[in-house]
């Protein structure tokens, strides 16, 4: 709905810009690497003066998003949100939904992003209060990605000297499952007794699963959670590896809407979904965690591959609502530089948003 130019609600513009952030290393999952943040920085501004900030992290390995599909969509939707009242946000939201945002999660996440941070600075309230101020604390892990076994052992030494407890490991593709166990065996050697999430990406097969299975339980490994290793459409797969391991699994790629989740849980395909804001928006994402929750499933948060901003936010939205048993907000500490000012604390691997006194508290450095 259109409003008259006095609303101090009224959304005044809608900018965004390339957003390049160099990493140490490519960050490599079963389908690719990522030889660096190639995102987009999303600002809205209020017609009182509020400004917001998103953030668009496309990962073409994971949903073949790119950053010219981010920077398109966003443009579209320019013109259609400009002029709108940015106080019902939802049906704002919508309305860039239609306009591009449906065709490019992550940019509909970026708009979403900066809008609520928009409106909430305006408000004066943190966004971990917005979602529902359940919490302010959350624990990650942090990721061992796809490469050597020698390179994952020191991967994992290094994680646990910055006191981070539960391990994440890439696995799946091309070199198949012995690769997979050799890489794992070596954290643990290097990490014993770390909580161990075996991420697949959509990219192993069910013989490649299998295989897995077979070695993990040869070595006495048991996994806290398989996370999407399978094909996303294979949910007759994920109900058979969840049966026959009896091991704790997590839909990531399958769960993209809570229309996705009824069809896991009916499918009794996992016994957890990662939420992952960058898939459609987080007005998205709020219809996940509503039917997951109905349906008896657990909550996982995550993301791409993200700035302190868009891992932020994602704290927030986990830390507001409460009950998120798995969090992968590890991304800013890959990054070679921070381009932003705020966000969350860490203390190893505790997350702690407490300290946010409006939007997501980030801002980028002048």
């Amino acid at each position: 709905m259109l409003v008259r130019v006095s609303s101090p609600t009224l959304l005044r513009d809608l900018s965004f810009s390339p957003l390049d952030i160099p990493l140490f290393v490519p960050f490599g999952i079963s389908g690719g690497a990522q030889p660096e943040a190639a995102n987009v920085l999303a600002r809205v501004e209020l017609a009182d003066g509020a400004v917001g900030y998103g953030e668009a992290a496309p990962l073409p390995p994971y949903n073949g998003e790119t950053q010219a599909d981010a920077l398109r969509a966003l443009g579209t939707m320019r013109g259609a949100v400009i002029g709108r009242d940015a106080a019902d946000w939802l049906s704002l939201a919508a309305v860039a939904r239609a306009a591009g945002g449906a065709e490019v999660g992550s940019a509909q996440c970026a708009f979403e992003m900066a809008l609520l941070d928009a409106l909430t600075r305006q408000r004066g309230q943190p966004l971990w209060r917005f979602f529902g101020g359940a919490s302010t604390t959350l624990e990650t892990d942090m990721t061992v990605t796809t490469g050597t076994a020698a390179q994952a052992a020191a991967d994992a030494k290094a994680i646990r000297a910055r006191g981070i407890r539960q391990i994440k490991v890439k696995v799946g593709g091309p070199k198949g499952p012995a690769h997979d166990l050799e890489r794992i065996t070596a954290i643990l050697e290097a990490a014993p007794g770390s909580p161990l999430i075996l991420d697949g990406n959509a990219g192993v097969t069910r013989e490649h699963a299998r295989e897995l299975v077979r070695g993990l339980r040869a070595a006495r490994i048991t996994p806290a959670l398989l996370e999407q290793w399978l094909a996303k459409d294979d949910l007759d797969g994920m109900r058979a590896l969840r049966e026959e391991t009896g091991w704790t699994v997590a839909a990531d790629e399958s769960a993209c809407s809570g229309e996705d989740v009824a069809r896991i849980a009916d499918a009794r395909a996992a016994d957890c979904v990662n939420i992952k804001l960058m898939k459609a928006g987080v007005t998205a994402a709020l219809g996940i965690v509503r039917v997951a929750r109905e349906r008896g499933l657990g909550l996982m948060i995550g993301g791409n591959v993200e700035s302190i901003l868009a891992m932020t936010f994602s704290a927030c939205f986990a830390c507001g609502h409460g009950g998120f048993r798995f969090a992968d907000l590890d991304t800013p500490w890959f990054l070679a530089e921070n381009p932003f000012e705020g966000g969350y604390e860490a203390k190893g691997g505790m997350l702690s948003v407490a300290r946010i006194a409006a939007g997501h508290g980030v801002v980028p450095r002048r």
